[in-house]
């Protein structure tokens, strides 16, 4: 991998990383945090209650994925609304928007070669956004810079990337692609003006972070809109389903190791993550204290301290990618 300008002078002490929750260092000033709560899953605490129906996650494949990576198989598509063609997609889209919707995550199963089979479904994605009005964001995958123009010029408000940080993590998870992909990927979605949001994932190499790293690395070539940090959770009949679920330390480090390379990009904690309640407290707690500026599906716990250490929130049944625009440095 080419070198980038991500310089990480702590990269072969991770251990230091820890040290910043505790200075408070990296806090807002004022503080402030957005919790998001997307209406693909129910949410109810004191706080806040999901508003049902107000954003909602499309598969344009179905349950179908060709490239079948080893920590998901496909399966996270069955927790999406199968939008198969492009004439469900936009039945699928109005009865949202007639229940009170205000947007949608487009996404799918990936080819072998990491894209997401999006082209004949472009023209109805800017009908959507005409004739609806909807947010619509797209996972797209690897993507090349004509695809992200025509995005781009069919309204769609932000691309969401998951980037995968070494050769050795993508052959553990037999995708076929390098890190020269992502990079062109981010820079294609850069090129074409259209907003983007990588994702990390943390996990995918045991108690190791370097993978991780070198996905901050590949990002730092381009100017994200934000960065969103998610964890491994082990899915039962994968390959991959036996490996150990990361730990709170292990998130707060790499959601620590984002805030120091991206001091002034938007970070959040995303929903796919370790789901045990004492789990998602620390990690939680942790995020808050690395200064992120958003967290899905916040315990409540975690929002009682927010609200104790004079945090100012706000509640959205949005994706949390949404805080590229909600908070902007």
């Amino acid at each position: 991998m080419p070198d980038s300008n991500c310089k990480l002078d702590w990269e072969n002490n991770p251990n230091k990383l820890l040290d910043y929750l505790e200075s408070g260092v990296l806090v807002s000033n004022p503080k402030r945090i957005h919790f998001y709560v997307p209406s693909f899953a129910h949410y109810k605490t004191k706080y806040y209650t999901t508003l049902q129906n107000r954003f909602q996650t499309f598969s344009i494949t179905g349950n179908r994925c060709v490239q079948k990576c080893a920590h998901c198989e496909g399966k996270i598509l069955g927790t999406m609304q199968p939008t198969t063609t492009p004439k469900k997609l936009f039945e699928s889209a109005l009865k949202l928007k007639q229940d009170g919707g205000t947007g949608c995550l487009i996404s799918g199963g990936c080819l072998q070669d990491g894209t997401l089979p999006i082209q004949q479904f472009i023209p109805t994605i800017y009908k959507i956004k005409s004739e609806l009005g909807l947010t619509i964001f797209v996972h797209t995958g690897i993507i090349d810079l004509e695809t992200a123009k025509k995005l781009k010029k069919a309204k769609v408000d932000l691309a969401l990337i998951d980037v995968f940080g070494s050769e050795e993590i993508l052959k553990k998870l037999d995708i076929k692609i390098g890190s020269k992909e992502y990079i062109e990927s981010l820079k294609a979605l850069e090129k074409a003006s259209l907003d983007f949001v990588p994702h990390v994932i943390v996990g995918l190499d045991k108690e190791k972070i370097k993978s991780e790293f070198n996905a901050l690395k590949i990002i730092s070539f381009t100017k994200p809109s934000a960065i969103v940090i998610i964890a491994f959770v082990p899915i039962q009949g994968t390959k991959m389903a036996q490996l150990q679920q990361p730990s709170p330390e292990q998130i707060a480090k790499v959601l620590v190791a984002t805030r120091l390379a991206f001091p002034k990009t938007s970070t959040a904690l995303g929903c796919m993550r370790p789901k045990s309640k004492d789990q998602k407290i620390t990690t939680e707690i942790y995020a808050l204290r690395a200064g992120v500026t958003a967290i899905a599906f916040p315990t409540e716990e975690t929002i009682k301290y927010s609200k104790i250490n004079g945090y100012k929130m706000t509640f959205s049944s949005n994706c949390c990618a949404q805080i590229y625009s909600d908070c902007v440095y």
